[in-house]
């Protein structure tokens, strides 16, 4: 798989390496979400909220994606794990989709693996993005 390049903002990288560090002391090394999320944390670049370019998924963003590989298309708001309904639309940054859509921009395609394989997705648009509506400290 191809490194990613990702951005997340300095406030999303501070919150989620909180969430980390919390979920640390218990068994972390047994919790593949837990890993994915650690390593794109460590390979992202860090921006200010207000620097933030308006296509990125950051935290709290609204978004519809397509699934390559069989067609289906999500609209999803990426929230933390307290706050995640998938009845509502609301998807965990620890999901394997979740993880993956963190940090990247409309139009991009991301390969990630998953249980049972790897899918292909593409963020079709952004249709929600906090630090573009200038809520800074979502």
């Amino acid at each position: 798989m191809k490194e990613r390049h990702i951005f997340i903002t300095a406030n999303d990288h501070q919150k989620l390496n909180e969430l980390l560090s919390v979920a640390g002391t218990s068994n972390y090394r047994d919790r593949n979400d837990l890993q994915s999320l650690g390593a794109e944390l460590q390979r992202a670049k860090i921006v200010e909220s207000r620097d933030m370019p308006k296509t990125v998924v950051t935290m709290n963003t609204r978004l519809r994606f397509s699934d390559l590989d069989d067609g289906k298309k999500m609209e999803i708001t990426l929230v933390f794990p307290s706050d995640a309904n998938i009845d509502e639309g609301k998807m965990s940054v620890l999901s394997p989709v979740g993880t993956a859509l963190l940090g990247y921009a409309k139009g991009d395609v991301i390969e990630w693996p998953v249980p049972g394989g790897t899918r292909k997705i593409r963020i079709d648009d952004i249709l929600y993005q906090p630090e573009a509506a200038g809520n800074l400290q979502l």
